[in-house]
């Protein structure tokens, strides 16, 4: 079983990467966004509970997440692997993913990092905010503020899988599929 962490800052992505991953080398993707943003539009209770965190750009709490991603997880008990998008975002939820993945007899195969500038990011995040109806999108200081929340809170998490011999790093900005290759080269490397 391979189970990749897709990481990077908001914009970077992930999202479209892990997507193209999932259809063309059979993992599933898990995007913590995605879940987050099902359960708000459903108004669930861990979507109000979450959203109070959204709205302002900060993490949602990893009581809240790691639940929501292990619910995700065991409903899928046949995949080959897993692409974890966007989380984990903290190294404790770094350690409660590698207990958690261990408890099912499996570990992360890599940490992959998308590696864009920040101007980018900016660019990318707001271009998406028009067509998405994101509202974190459509607002530069909210783009900013979780730009640095990224930085430091969750870039730390590339240390917790280094010390592991686990990190890679690869551009993140040109043509999306020349990206994609370069992922599924170092995936199916692994």
């Amino acid at each position: 079983m391979k189970n990749i962490v897709l990481f990077g800052p908001p914009g970077s992505g992930k999202g479209t990467q892990a997507q193209k991953l999932e259809s063309k080398v059979g993992l599933r993707q898990i995007s913590t966004g995605d879940l987050f943003r099902f359960h708000l539009g459903n108004s669930t209770e861990l979507g109000k509970k979450a959203k109070a965190f959204m709205d302002k750009g900060d993490l949602v709490p990893d009581a809240l997440t790691i639940e929501m991603l292990q619910s995700e997880v065991e409903k899928y008990p046949d995949a080959k692997g897993f692409i974890f998008d966007g989380f984990p975002r903290t190294a404790p939820q770094a350690e409660a993913l590698d207990a958690f993945l261990l408890s099912r007899s499996t570990s992360i195969s890599a940490m992959i990092l998308l590696v864009v500038g920040e101007d980018e990011l900016v660019r990318r995040l707001l271009e998406r905010g028009k067509t998405s109806g994101r509202e974190d999108d459509q607002n530069e200081e909210v783009v900013r503020h979780r730009i640095t929340v990224y930085h430091e809170k969750t870039a730390p998490v590339a240390d917790f899988y280094s010390a592991q011999g686990k990190f890679h790093k690869i551009p993140g900005e040109g043509g999306i599929e020349a990206i994609y290759a370069s992922l599924e080269a170092l995936i199916k490397s692994l």
